[in-house]
């Protein structure tokens, strides 16, 4: 496995998940700019399974930002993200809008300690884990944490929202 820490890195991520008093580990890496996939790079380095490791993807759900939470081993699904939300429709959101709203870049977006809280929804094939990955908020560095624990911060639901 990769380095762990318990301490803060100094992500927003990461203070979210001090200043609430859960426990986490973070996991760093060196991150390859030329690797295809980040999540699958992560899986690998983390040396876990990639269903283990979640990806942030963010939506335009009739015109609102939703935050989706998905393993890197499959896809998002728009139309259960949509029906999830009580929406209609949904689209990939404008990746510079989901930098903006998420205050993250692109390969490094946590669900975490986002600039503005999103309506997030889980796929819930998390439920059950004893803990998942997601990103600390920058490329290179993951967290690990309950599922439970990740709902209740971000303030989501559970929903089967993945494809594979």
């Amino acid at each position: 496995m990769a380095k762990k820490s318990r301490k803060s890195v100094g992500t927003p991520a990461t203070a979210a998940l001090t200043a609430a008093g859960v426990a986490f580990t973070t996991h760093a890496y060196a991150h390859d700019p030329a690797a295809a996939s980040y999540g699958e790079e992560a899986a690998e380095a983390l040396g876990v399974a990639p269903d283990q490791v979640f990806k942030t993807l963010l939506a335009d759900v009739d015109g609102t930002l939703t935050v989706a939470v998905v393993p890197v081993s499959g896809s998002l699904d728009l139309k259960a993200l949509a029906a999830a939300v009580g929406g209609k429709r949904a689209t990939m959101a404008d990746p510079a809008a989901a930098e903006r709203s998420t205050g993250y870049v692109l390969g490094g977006i946590s669900p975490l300690g986002q600039r503005k809280r999103l309506r997030t929804v889980v796929d819930a094939s998390a439920e059950g884990r004893a803990t998942v990955c997601v990103s600390a908020g920058r490329r290179g560095l993951e967290v690990e944490l309950s599922p439970e624990d990740l709902v209740a911060l971000t303030g989501a639901h559970l929903a089967p929202i993945a494809r594979g």
